[in-house]
């Protein structure tokens, strides 16, 4: 089979994935409040319930990452995830118990920790041109499952039988529909999933910054002193001649050795010290400010938007006396918008920078959420005017996620290596699941304190927006960055910036860029 209908394959398999997760996570929400009053649960397992699917994603997560870093392969991992959704849903189905049900849900999280496998294998197999459009496109594959998942909750909930011992009715019912349709996605994605690798034009394309990353940014002659094959980064040398455009001589040996994306290991003459060093480069380049500013972004919009999703049911249960049907509909009107809004950045991040995006998302977010603040803390009015708000809050929410999530994910696979994505995209999807775990307890444990709810996240809000703010400029990518400070500053001796070397020869480099 050619490798461009086997790539086809894969994407579509990839599709169907992130929209099956959108449905489960459509099909169980409005339910699972009331399915937990069944079971005579106290009002926080609803905080519980939501944050246990997002805990065991959290630590799982990562190991994904990281075995498909080492192995190249996501088919495996993919295989191996989906029996945890299928379990998971399967005992959720059952529903003897709320302890029971509790489990179920960390169960199937495990499941969600695949798609840091997908996403590095996203950008590993794409440019970072086109990184945004086609993160864009895979998100709204999970929206639309979330536009499906309540349709389908309108025909489960006419659901009333038994089958042997178990009861099938409108809260059994998510689960056992999820739990054949992971079955059905297992044989999918043996059927249709390939680990492909790069397709020869990608290579090329990728060929050309990771050659640009590893030579110096202020290139210079190799031959200008002796023993400049044992000299080190960042030492303080004699005078260096003007740079010249050829770059370094090839044969200069290691003082020219490169880790891609920004990060030298500095020439040790023993592997296992420069091993050490490459380890001690990975952990930093996680603590570099752009790459901080993303990691709070992913925590506090998911935060915020898990905290709102929370306190939706309860609120519209109590001043609205909303009901499954209500709910489900509510839901299936979010997931059109949401679709439409993913769309509308997939148009825009052709036109406007990640940074740009994310900006506007944040500025979206902040007027929800100083909405949401004055007119759903304390609910007033009749049922149109109640009504009313609740709509323009829960429309603005959903409105700026897509500019927050696309942009956010797309500039963090940009500004860290490639080499390590599976593990960085883990990393990230972390920080987000400790946010989905944290924001349901958050606001599960303050529906009657809506103004303390509301009020803390307004100010982690307001937080991230002065984040953005002071890191707007280093929001590109990394090559971009320094060649920016590079042309800005002046200097006169070699300075190292972020385990990368500079020469401030010819007035190019000033000792200030230390601070970066």
């Amino acid at each position: 089979m050619a490798d461009p209908r086997r790539k086809k394959l894969t994407s579509v398999a990839i599709a169907l994935l992130f929209l099956s997760g959108g449905i489960e996570y459509a099909v169980i929400l409005p339910t699972i409040w009331a399915y937990l009053q069944t079971l005579h649960a106290e009002p926080y397992f609803l905080g519980l319930g939501i944050s246990a699917f997002s805990l065991t994603g959290l630590l799982a997560g990562p190991l994904f990452g990281l075995w498909s870093d080492r192995t190249q392969r996501t088919k495996a991992i993919i295989l191996f995830a989906n029996t945890f959704e299928i379990a998971g849903n399967f005992m959720y189905f059952m529903g003897i118990s709320k302890w029971l049900l509790l489990g179920s849900r960390l169960v199937a999280g495990v499941g969600t920790g695949a798609g840091a496998s997908i996403f590095g294998y996203l950008t590993r197999s794409t440019t970072s041109q086109e990184r945004a459009t086609v993160f864009a496109v895979v998100m709204a594959c999970r929206q639309v499952g979330l536009l499906i998942g309540p349709a389908c909750n309108l025909f489960l909930r006419l659901c009333n039988f038994r089958l042997g011992p178990f009861e099938v009715n409108k809260f059994t019912s998510p689960g056992l529909f999820m739990c054949l349709l992971w079955i059905l996605l297992q044989f999918i994605v043996m059927a249709m999933y390939y680990d492909l690798p790069p397709s020869a034009h990608l290579q090329r394309a990728a060929l050309v910054p990771q050659e640009e990353e590893e030579e110096p940014l202020v290139p210079h002659d190799a031959g200008l002193e002796e023993g400049a094959e044992n000299s080190r980064y960042g030492s303080t040398g004699s005078d260096l001649q003007a740079a010249t455009p050829s770059g370094p001589d090839p044969h200069a040996g290691d003082e020219y050795r490169y880790v891609p994306n920004g990060h030298l290991a500095e020439e040790e003459a023993r592997d296992k010290g420069k091993s050490q060093l490459q380890n001690l480069s990975t952990m930093k380049e996680y603590l570099r400010e752009e790459v901080v500013v993303l990691l709070t972004a992913q925590f506090i919009t998911l935060f915020n938007q898990t905290a709102l999703e929370t306190m939706v049911t309860p609120i519209t249960q109590r001043y609205l006396n909303f009901g499954e049907l209500e709910n489900s509909i509510m839901y299936f009107l979010c997931g059109i918008e949401v679709i439409c809004g993913f769309f509308l950045v997939r148009c825009l991040s052709t036109r406007l920078p990640d940074r740009v995006i994310l900006v506007l998302g944040l500025i979206i977010c902040n007027v929800a959420c100083v909405w949401c603040l004055l007119f759903l803390a304390r609910p007033q009015g009749s049922f149109g005017v109640l009504l009313g708000e609740l709509v323009v809050g829960v429309f603005l929410q959903v409105l700026g996620l897509p500019f927050v999530a696309v942009s956010q994910v797309s500039l963090f696979s940009k500004v860290t290596a490639e080499r390590t994505q599976g593990f960085s995209q883990g990393l990230r999807r972390s920080v987000g699941g400790v946010a989905t775990i944290l924001g349901p307890l958050w606001a599960g444990g303050l529906t009657d304190n809506l103004f303390i709810m509301l009020g803390v996240m307004m100010g982690l809000l307001s937080l991230l927006t002065v984040m953005v703010g002071l890191s707007y400029t280093y929001l590109l990518r990394l090559r971009q960055v320094l060649l920016r400070l590079a042309l800005k500053t002046r200097g006169s001796q070699p300075v190292t910036l972020g385990l990368l070397p500079f020469w401030a020869g010819d007035g190019r480099v000033g000792p200030e860029l230390t601070s970066f």
